[in-house]
């Protein structure tokens, strides 16, 4: 695949080429620690819309599932596994501060049995299908987050830096992919995901106050 003006750029002038993969395709591991670190630290899960860290975890899941599929070597999607083993381990967070710990060890290893046996048995079609609908998933899961946020008035524990992350990789992507195909639908759909991400991170500085006392769940 031929590279990208932008990437020539960044590649020749400022950076190796791993540090830029790095910089505009992998945030969203570190996104996802820096999130998964906060919730420790604070052993708070308040403010996180489980259904959109559901939809983050089965977008994160296609990758894994494909190279378990195929058989690639683990070096190869080793980043895509840790970003699922930490998406899964927010979701069991979630309802273990909600009380229900029980229902989130049952989660994990449903999780885990599931990957295992659709690696190993889904049809082809089934696999790419979920590969294909990933970004269209990402985009429903911040769309939630960010309907979740303004209906409760405050974004509890949802990590700025962790938000921040994911904007600047959001709109890397989406020059990147402009550069690469121009006016398509992908990019179309990274622009979306960059809008959504704009608007988590004006959440997260607007209702940076209410962040101390968020509002209980029922």
């Amino acid at each position: 695949m031929s590279s990208s003006p932008i990437q020539n750029f960044f590649v020749t002038h400022f950076m190796p080429e791993k540090c830029y993969a790095q910089l505009f395709v992998n945030f969203n591991l570190h996104a996802q620690l820096l999130q998964l670190l906060r919730i420790l630290w604070r052993r708070n899960a308040e403010g996180l819309c489980p259904a959109s860290v559901l939809l983050q975890l089965y977008a994160s899941s296609g990758p894994v599932l494909l190279a378990v599929a195929r058989n690639f070597p683990l070096f190869a999607w080793g980043e895509r596994l840790f970003l699922s083993i930490q998406t899964t381990t927010i979701v069991f967070l979630i309802l273990h501060y909600r009380g229900d710990t029980v229902r989130g060890i049952l989660f994990v290893l449903a999780y885990g049995g599931l990957i295992v046996l659709l690696g190993s048995h889904a049809p082809a079609q089934v696999i790419s299908a979920m590969q294909s609908s990933s970004l269209a998933a990402i985009i429903a899961s911040k769309a939630l987050q960010a309907g979740s946020n303004f209906k409760k008035g405050h974004t509890g524990q949802l990590s700025s830096t962790s938000v921040l992350l994911s904007s600047a990789a959001s709109l890397g992507l989406t020059f990147v992919s402009l550069q690469d195909t121009g006016k398509s639908l992908a990019t179309a759909s990274y622009l979306v995901s960059a809008c959504f991400s704009c608007i988590l991170l004006a959440q997260v500085l607007c209702y940076g106050s209410n962040k101390t006392s968020p509002k209980k769940e029922d």
